[in-house]
């Protein structure tokens, strides 16, 4: 009897927690972009099957989605073929399929140094259609912001990348918090600012 107690109560938790943060990234953000990733799949990966198991994606991307069009979000979802960790989110080029183990790399085409992570945020953000890749004569890309420094303070937006919240300079013209568009975690994950 305990055993299913604590169980209720660990899914009561959790639960509460999806509900709480799906809530505050739709308040904050009128733009939720999400990567459709193969859960499934992923789960056959003997490391990553309880952890994947016990983060409730699925739910998660429910909750998010009833909750964007209770309150008029827009909800985006992009194919899981998009190679938005492959590609520089700094000037297009293909790099090429990473191993899992690799979190940080540089373009072989521009020099731009990148984590995964974030990368791939960026690159999501490109793929849900809220960022301009060329501008009005067909130039090149813009480069992203740089990422803001490990525990800046300041005036700025939080930003969630990599599991970790940073500060995003709002007074930068190219901060992406600074227009309320969502910074996506790159791993399917929620986007948000």
């Amino acid at each position: 009897m305990r055993v299913a107690q604590f169980h209720a109560k660990l899914k009561d938790t959790r639960t509460d927690f999806l509900h709480k943060l799906s809530t505050e990234i739709i308040n904050e953000n009128q733009v939720i972009v999400l990567e459709d990733l193969n859960v499934s799949g992923m789960m056959k990966n003997r490391k990553l099957s309880r952890t994947i198991s016990d983060l409730g994606w699925r739910t998660f991307r429910t909750f998010l989605e009833g909750k964007a069009e209770k309150y008029g979000r827009d909800f985006r979802i992009i194919s899981r073929w998009e190679p938005t960790y492959q590609v520089c989110s700094n000037c297009g080029f293909k790099g090429g399929k990473l191993d899992l183990q690799v979190r940080e790399w540089e373009c072989l085409n521009c020099g731009a140094k990148h984590d995964r992570d974030e990368n791939a945020a960026i690159n999501i953000l490109v793929a849900g259609g809220q960022s301009e890749t060329l501008n009005g004569r067909g130039g090149k890309r813009n480069p992203p912001p740089s990422p803001p420094r490990r525990g800046a303070r300041g005036v700025g937006a939080a930003v969630n990348v990599s599991g970790a919240l940073r500060q995003q300079n709002v007074n930068s013209p190219r901060s992406y918090g600074s227009v309320g568009i969502p910074v996506p975690s790159g791993r399917g994950g929620c986007q948000k600012l």
